[in-house]
């Protein structure tokens, strides 16, 4: 059993950028791989970026040279750092715990959510 707990989100203005965190609980976290979705008002949930245990990551074209995930197992968490960040990027930001993939399926554990709001 893994528990998250997301931290970091806030307003922005468009173009300023936040670094989201994520706590986990649990001697397993080194093992999984750590993903980041969003899911925007009316939108399905959607993937953004993904970390491997032994360090590769994805990113979602949307994101790609804009976001940066990240993660310390010395500290059992996982960062997201968004830069340059736009209007279209408002969303509740979940913290997720699973395998490498890009659907929220593969996914066994969830956060509750942060909300990133980015005002134009």
């Amino acid at each position: 059993q893994v528990q998250l707990v997301e931290s970091g989100g806030g307003l922005v203005q468009a173009g300023g950028s936040l670094r989201l965190s994520c706590a986990a609980s649990g001697r397993t976290f080194s093992s999984y791989t750590m993903g980041w979705f969003r899911q925007a008002p009316g939108k399905e949930r959607g993937f953004v970026a993904f970390i491997t245990s032994g360090g590769s990551t994805f990113y979602a074209d949307s994101v790609k040279g804009r976001f940066t995930i990240s993660r310390d197992n010395s500290k059992n968490t996982v960062y997201l750092q968004m830069n340059s960040l736009k209007p279209e990027d408002t969303a509740v930001y979940y913290c997720a715990a699973g395998r490498a993939a890009v659907v929220a399926g593969a996914f066994d554990f969830w956060g509750q959510g942060t909300q990133v709001t980015v005002s134009s």
